[in-house]
């Protein structure tokens, strides 16, 4: 069957036809053991290829969602999981054998596995768009009226699938994502009344960005340093660092406006680039593409980086999913290494509460299912916490995975009252994760090889005591020698000594002579006791 091509206008309105067909839906999607539903999920990373491509092993991403998979301990669960290449036979059957009471066959029987065959420098969801014949086979092996699309994030690409297959996409609309960008947050903080940093609105050249850095400089004439934004990025790999304290001279009322703008231009290009190899040229010119923004650096001696998940259902209720303290590295700190759950009892409450109010007004935009708001809070002592939120991502994270593990892993439930997640057996959980273990000692390791290990060592999730680990990013082991990891125990104690197992257990398995480490996300998360203080 052929699929016509229709207008923009006309697919636009079908889109948000379609979507409105999961209002209907909803209570049965959302239920995990009484679902009838077909999932399709398709773990596009549709974003700005050139940003993803700093991420090493970034090809290997499209496994972050096969937390998904878990949703077969639901007999009557189908679900699709597209690729852009095909994924390894035992990753898939690590994922199956976690699930509890479901016959491996069973669960096997209702997974459809389809690829593009195609590793190109494409999102996933343009890749697929390309097919036709993929299209038609995708659209034959669901239950229309049953079904649902899932996607690491919403763009131009995904809408059109949505459209093309008939299917909802449960996401916010691909023309909503402006308020996931850098300049769309800060709009949002402003209309939530939430506190954020001071800042400027997109600029689009270097010229009106030296123009924001400087009447920035001018209302904080106190300011040390300023974060540089691209309008687009993810895991902190388009900001920048612009120290101010060389210029300190020049810091209002000294020096003229016109003497700031000259030094400010010359700094750019001495900034500290959180992402690996880039410079300015390019990042100017990458700026002159999708825009930017400069925000002041918020400073402090005790200073952490937490952030909130919710959800916006199809009848427009938001929902607070968790909280986590994240962990970041780089060489300014601003690059996402991994995350601990729940964030720090001091501040998560209130966490939980300017979520809700940035949810409420994503919500009156229209914005669906998840999002996410990092903060930066500076201790102030007395147990006091200054709060100022950094971003939204309207789109699945970092915390994403971990949390939707626990959560469907244990069956268990998040407390609002207290924030913390507990256990159909009514255990506490908490949770150490990362995508960034990385060390070149693992490169060459295979799936096969990986599995050996994870048996012989029992460094698996054991759904008994709902303690373990949980792998993920394992076909990027053996080229970039990374791996993805969720650590949980029963206490913080716990997860950190599962945590640090896993560590120690890859380290002696592939111990030799003439390995030598890379920079490993441990040197970063550890060492760092779970309270964040530094150990010594």
């Amino acid at each position: 069957m052929q699929i016509p091509n229709i207008s923009e206008t006309e697919q636009i309105e079908k889109f948000r036809y379609l979507q409105l067909s999961l209002r209907e839906r909803w209570k049965n999607l959302d239920s995990l053991d009484h679902s009838d539903a077909d999932i399709l999920v398709i773990p596009s990373l549709s974003i700005d290829q050139r940003e993803l491509r700093k991420i090493e092993g970034c090809e290997h991403y499209e496994e972050r969602l096969l937390f998904s998979l878990i949703r077969l301990r639901n007999p009557r669960t189908r679900l699709i999981y597209v690729t852009s290449m095909p994924l390894h036979p035992s990753i898939i059957d690590y994922y199956l054998q976690l699930l509890p009471g479901i016959p491996f066959s069973h669960a096997r029987n209702r997974l459809l596995l389809l690829s593009t065959y195609d590793s190109s420098l494409k999102p996933l969801s343009q890749k697929i768009l390309e097919r036709p014949r993929l299209i038609e086979r995708i659209q034959q092996a669901l239950r229309l009226e049953k079904s649902y699309m899932i996607c690491y994030n919403s763009d131009v690409y995904e809408g059109e699938l949505s459209v093309k297959l008939n299917v909802p996409l449960y996401a916010a609309a691909p023309d909503l994502q402006i308020w996931g960008s850098k300049s769309g947050s800060r709009q949002i903080f402003a209309e939530s009344e939430v506190p954020y940093p001071d800042g400027s609105d997109r600029v689009w050249n270097h010229t009106d960005l030296a123009e924001a850095a400087v009447q920035l400089w001018e209302r904080q004439p106190t300011l040390k340093r300023m974060v540089v934004k691209l309008n687009e990025g993810i895991s902190g790999e388009g900001n920048a660092l612009l120290d101010l304290r060389p210029m300190k001279n020049l810091a209002p009322p000294g020096g003229s406006h016109s003497e700031r703008i000259a030094a400010i231009s010359d700094g750019f290009s001495t900034m500290n680039f959180q992402a690996k190899q880039e410079h300015w040229e390019n990042f100017k010119g990458r700026l002159t593409e999708i825009g930017g923004i400069v925000e002041a650096f918020v400073e402090g001696e005790i200073k952490r980086s937490p952030s909130v998940q919710g959800r916006i259902s199809p009848d427009g209720d938001v929902e607070i999913l968790s909280t986590h303290d994240q962990i970041l590295g780089g060489p300014d700190g601003q690059i996402y290494l991994g995350c601990r759950f729940p964030a720090d009892e001091s501040y998560r409450l209130q966490l939980q509460q300017l979520g809700l109010k940035v949810g409420r007004t994503l919500a009156k935009k229209g914005a669906l299912e998840r999002f996410g708001v990092d903060f930066i809070t500076v201790d102030q002592g007395n147990g006091q916490w200054d709060i100022q939120a950094i971003e939204i991502n309207l789109r699945k994270g970092g915390t994403t995975h971990p949390f939707m593990s626990l959560k469907l892993l244990t069956n268990g439930r998040y407390d609002l009252s207290s924030g913390s997640f507990y256990s159909q057996q009514g255990r506490e959980k908490y949770y150490i994760a990362t995508d960034n273990l990385q060390k070149k000692r693992y490169q060459g390791l295979l799936p096969d090889d990986f599995m050996d290990i994870i048996a012989h060592q029992k460094l698996h999730f054991d759904s008994g005591t709902e303690t373990g680990t949980v792998f993920h990013l394992m076909g990027s082991l053996s080229q970039f020698g990374k791996l993805g990891l969720t650590s949980i125990g029963d206490s913080p104690q716990q997860a950190e000594e599962i945590y640090n197992k896993v560590i120690k257990v890859l380290d002696e398995e592939t111990r030799t002579s003439k390995n030598q480490d890379l920079p490993s996300s441990g040197e970063y998360m550890f060492p760092m006791s779970w309270d964040g203080s530094a150990v010594s």
